[in-house]
């Protein structure tokens, strides 16, 4: 099982310095190897790959400074990520998929390095210890357990410049214990409620973006006016940059802590099996983007794993349009928000109906027997 710890660093000035100069470097390499690969395909139709440019790292920090300087493992983990840009690239162009060919990276977006962990960094006294850095103060909020092997280290600055290290751990594989809870299902929405349960509770959306974009509209407009390349405008930018943080660290904490209640509670979590990424390209965008739902269901299943629940996608067909009491069909637009049944009389909140429905779905495909042992 693989996970990743993410802590805050506290770089002092010259240490932020060295480090700037490290991504600085890297980034070089990066667009360097990414040249090479272009020209030798334009030129001789030769493809190169990741052994190749690797074998040439010897010969080039024998002449090159600043190559010799860094970390050699952390160079290999550059070209490594450059190599997983071009199969993703091929993967995608062979899928049909829009290929988006690997573009050279500028210092906006060149933001992260990655060390093995024990080669180029390590933990030493309570610290961070980098090579070519030192000792970098780090926040260990909480600790990593004592069964896990640490793979890597990843240094990363965001876009507020802050800086921060992500320990990329193994540990043993989950053997929990059947979920002595009961059966679920979950309606995902976007206003008013983020989520609608089966057994009539609701979550209300917080619609964190929404809250803050006259916010965030007067930061963009005031970073629009600054000259570009100043001074002025990085730290206007930096302004914009903490904004959307802020949002999206509020959005992954409700996330996590949903999820985490979700998941302790319930032995069978049923949820509708969305195409979020069509819905985020609709007129619903901003809202589905806003209410994350992506990252709620990434978080309820790894998080399911260890909690012994189980997570299951039944089709989202007709779920907000059939009685779940008669299994009628009830026709109503999105600005109906209450279900009242014709048929047999039931009145409850729409979306508490879809719920009831997708975890109808979830029985029917499981069988009464295997869901009446998971909520025993």
């Amino acid at each position: 099982m693989k996970r990743s710890y993410q802590y805050r660093l506290y770089p002092n000035k010259a240490q932020t310095e060295t480090l700037m100069r490290v991504l600085e470097i890297h980034r070089q390499l990066y667009n360097a190897a990414l040249q090479e690969r272009r020209e030798a395909w334009r030129r001789c139709r030769v493809s190169i790959s990741y052994v190749d440019q690797a074998n040439q790292l010897k010969e080039l920090r024998s002449f090159d400074e600043d190559a010799a300087w860094l970390n050699y493992s952390s160079i290999q983990q550059t070209l490594r990520r450059l190599d997983k840009a071009f199969r993703a690239f091929f993967r995608r162009l062979k899928a049909g998929e829009e290929p988006g060919y690997p573009r050279f990276k500028s210092r906006k977006r060149f933001r992260s390095v990655e060390y093995r962990f024990g080669d180029g960094a390590g933990l030493k006294n309570g610290r961070l210890r980098v090579q070519n850095v030192g000792l970098v103060k780090i926040k260990l909020h909480r600790p990593i357990p004592p069964d896990a092997k640490i793979k890597a280290v990843v240094i990363t600055r965001r876009g507020d410049g802050k800086w921060y290290a992500t320990f990329q751990i193994e540990l043993p594989d989950p053997n929990p214990a059947p979920h002595p809870g009961p059966a679920v299902g979950i309606d995902l929405g976007v206003n008013p409620s983020l989520a609608a349960l089966s057994n009539g509770e609701t979550v209300e959306s917080p619609r964190f973006l929404r809250q803050t974009e006259a916010r965030l509209a007067e930061a963009q407009r005031v970073a629009s006016r600054r000259r570009k390349g100043s001074r002025r405008r990085r730290k206007a930018n930096r302004q914009v940059a903490r904004i959307h943080r802020r949002i999206a660290n509020q959005r992954r904490d409700l996330a996590h802590k949903l999820s985490r209640r979700l998941t302790d509670t319930f032995s069978l979590i049923a949820v509708e099996d969305l195409n979020v990424e069509a819905l985020a390209r609709s007129f619903l965008a901003k809202s589905v983007h806003d209410a994350g739902w992506s990252q709620l269901l990434q978080f309820l299943a790894y998080k399911a794993e260890s909690a012994g629940s189980q997570i299951m996608a039944v089709d989202p067909y007709n779920t907000s349009q059939v009685c779940s009491a008669c299994g009628r069909l009830v026709p109503k637009d999105l600005s109906i928000r209450w279900h009242d049944c014709p048929h047999c009389g039931l009145s409850l909140d729409r979306d508490v109906n879809a719920a009831r429905n997708i975890l109808n779905k979830a029985q029917a495909r499981t069988g009464p027997s295997v869901v009446a042992s998971l909520a025993a």
